[in-house]
């Protein structure tokens, strides 16, 4: 039995013995749009009647790190709001990068994918760190400062767009998480990403019900709402596994994002009767995988289906390394500390370190599983820092795994997170 695997731009091919009990988890098919430009623009023609009256508008888009179909919808969003009658220069798209580094060049060309669009409409990108690009609106009931880009405060008329898929943390990306922490402040998002949100048990894939994130996401929503005295609305997008649009819709953001979040647990959220010795998984290949910080997604959403001394397999291709300076820097402080004493110390924080949240969720998987990574874009020492068993071959690995399990159980999902496999006896 051969399985292609997402692996950076391509695939990756896995072999095993016919004769081996084998379960490949995938998303059911979805039922995919038939004419996405169509249904896009139909989708949007309510925005030239809610934009009337607006003289500014910002339109939020996810970073390189989402595979959002930008593209389609980009370019009849904007002429709605020009059929409004706001003025082309007073429309900023504003790339929701949270803490993520700038996209610029053909990097920024690549997420807009639009040649009209970024030759005519006004693109920046969201800097956390530049205390006065920000509005502070005080905090949260629990504590966490909200501020937020002035950018998009500010302007009269608000749209987020994005991806709803799986999201390890926040239960769904898109919607109110391409505002916080999408375009917050890096004490926004250091707050949002501390011990107390991590390590609760309901912050997890596919889960808004009592998630403290969500919620605390949805809090956020509330002051901006109250700040600016008007609504702020949601573009929503989910795909399959071939990247194939298969639901759009147009809205008020939370009510939007609830509807597409429901879609998506149909077919992303996948029920399994069984849990398995080896489990096969990539980290869902570009552009998820271009580090290994993103990799790290593939490592957590499977373990609700491994056995006590299972081993997880992973192939992430990491072209671009391990990931920001932030990020090694918390490796290393984990390699120095080890796992029990790097808890010990993060707990006490109200304010997590810069990008010490995506070791805090290795150690989830490492705490509960063997986990092997193969990568051939992690060289050298970052090789070291990853806090895993580095594999030089995918095949080996997997048989090696197997061997030492007289009757092994093996699961493969060729799509890595964006698929969530739940036990279910």
């Amino acid at each position: 039995m051969k399985i292609p695997l997402l692996y950076g731009t391509g695939t990756l091919d896995v072999v095993l013995p016919d004769a081996l009990d084998v379960t490949v988890i995938r998303k059911p098919n979805m039922p995919l749009v038939s004419d996405p430009q169509r249904e896009t623009e139909d989708c949007l023609t309510s925005v030239e009647e809610l934009a009337k009256g607006c003289r500014t508008a910002c339109v939020l888009v996810c970073d390189v790190t989402r595979p959002v179909p930008n593209g389609l919808f980009l370019r009849p969003l904007i002429e709605q709001l020009m059929a409004a009658e706001i003025d082309r220069s007073n429309i900023t798209i504003l790339i929701a990068t949270g803490l993520h580094r700038p996209n610029e060049g053909d990097e920024l060309a690549s997420v807009i994918d639009d040649e009209w669009v970024l030759n005519n409409i006004q693109i920046a990108n969201h800097i956390a760190r530049d205390d006065q690009a920000h509005i502070d609106l005080g905090e949260t009931p629990s504590g966490t400062p909200v501020k937020l880009d002035r950018r998009f405060l500010d302007a009269d008329f608000k749209v987020a767009t994005g991806l709803v898929e799986p999201h390890f943390m926040a239960g769904w990306s898109g919607g109110r998480k391409v505002i916080a922490p999408g375009v917050a402040h890096a004490d926004t998002i250091r707050t949002l990403h501390n011990a107390r949100f991590i390590e609760d048990p309901l912050t997890r894939e596919c889960n808004l019900d009592g998630n403290p994130l969500h919620e605390e996401q949805l809090e956020i929503l509330a002051m901006v709402r109250d700040h600016c005295g008007s609504e702020i609305y949601a573009f929503n997008t989910v795909i399959d596994e071939a990247r194939r649009l298969a639901f759009v819709n147009f809205g008020e953001i939370e009510d939007s994002h609830n509807e597409a979040a429901e879609f998506a647990d149909r077919y992303c959220a996948v029920s399994v009767a069984k849990k398995f010795d080896v489990v096969v998984t990539s980290a869902a290949g570009f552009p998820l995988d271009l580090t290994y910080y993103q990799a790290i997604k593939g490592f957590v959403t499977p373990l609700e289906i491994l056995k006590e001394d299972a081993t997880l397999v992973v192939a992430s291709e990491c072209a671009e390394g391990l990931g920001s300076d932030s990020f090694r820097a918390s490796q290393r402080m984990l390699m120095l500390e080890g796992p029990k004493a790097f808890m010990r110390r993060i707990e006490k924080k109200r304010l997590a370190d810069i990008d010490e949240w995506e070791t805090e969720m290795q150690l989830k998987a490492t705490r509960a599983t063997r986990v092997q990574l193969y990568s051939e874009g992690l060289r050298g020492g970052d090789r070291d820092l990853t806090g895993v068993e580095m594999v030089d071959s995918l095949q080996e690995a997997i048989d090696d795994s197997i061997a030492r399990t007289a009757e092994p159980s093996v699961a493969v999902i060729p799509e890595g997170p964006y698929v969530v496999p739940r036990y279910a006896a």
